[in-house]
């Protein structure tokens, strides 16, 4: 059993709790309790305008968690690079995989959030089995995310990339299809890359008030995007089916008849 902290977490910076934090507002809008009044206000003004977040949050997290189980079983898959970790409400990836699946799959959570990073000592403590490592750090450093990534996972064997609701805070001037090639070329053939990502063509005038609401008020701004540009990040992989679509569309993730604004993806490395 090996657990540790990377040296990019051992001191936590402050943080001000009276700015709404996207990782805090989405753990309210998932029915944690990690968060502050700022947050809940902050989640809930946005809920007035797009009701759906919630469902969005909870199909996302649906998701990710059924890609983790699918790559572990199916895929045989044992190392996980999760990329804006968020604050745990009940599974997290290394439980799901490490503790019920497979005892020696290797996680790497990364997150630039203090809270996140704070919540990850507590969770690398004593728990599951295997190898765990926690990053803190931002996606926009790739290279250092790479490197220390690569002191618990093996980049020459396939490995699974999460990006879940995290490309959605990476403005475009910041060219998060060029951060996702980066990480991609990093890659073992094999390797499988998850997104789940905001869509601007859904619902789009909910949207586009959500997000001008959301972006007033908490400290990083969200940029939803249609499927074409979503679809952008996979070039150079294989997309598995479905392909990139709606939430909607992936088995068991809402109701068939609710549209709920988010694209998810599923892309193979191929060899």
């Amino acid at each position: 059993m090996n657990y540790r902290l990377s040296e990019e977490c051992p001191t936590l910076p402050r943080f001000d709790i009276s700015v709404p934090h996207p990782a805090r507002m989405w753990n309210y809008w998932l029915g944690g309790k990690d968060h502050f009044a700022a947050d809940r206000e902050a989640a809930e003004q946005a809920m007035q305008v797009m009701p759906l977040i919630p469902m969005v949050a909870r199909a996302t997290r649906r998701f990710a968690l059924a890609a983790v189980q699918e790559l572990a079983i199916a895929g045989g898959i044992r190392q996980f690079l999760d990329i804006g970790t968020g604050l745990p409400v009940d599974d997290a990836a290394h439980e799901v995989v490490a503790q019920r699946i497979a005892p020696d799959t290797r996680v790497v959570y990364v997150d630039n959030d203090p809270i996140v990073a704070s919540h990850a000592r507590a969770l690398l403590v004593g728990r599951g089995s295997g190898q765990t490592n926690c990053l803190h750090l931002d996606l926009r450093d790739t290279s250092a995310i790479l490197a220390g990534a690569a002191e618990t996972l093996d980049f020459r064997q396939p490995m699974v990339v999460l990006l879940s609701a995290i490309l959605d805070f990476i403005p475009d001037a910041d060219d998060p299809w060029e951060i996702v090639e980066r990480l991609h070329a990093a890659l073992a053939p094999g390797s499988y890359m998850v997104i789940a990502h905001a869509a601007s063509d859904i619902q789009s005038e909910a949207v586009a008030a959500m997000s001008g609401l959301y972006n007033e008020r908490a400290a990083a701004p969200i940029t939803p995007r249609s499927r074409a540009e979503v679809t952008r990040f996979f070039d150079g992989m294989t997309l598995t089916s479905p392909g990139v679509v709606p939430a909607t569309g992936w088995c068991g993730t809402a109701a068939a008849d609710t549209a709920l604004p988010a694209y998810f993806g599923l892309g193979l490395k191929a060899a």
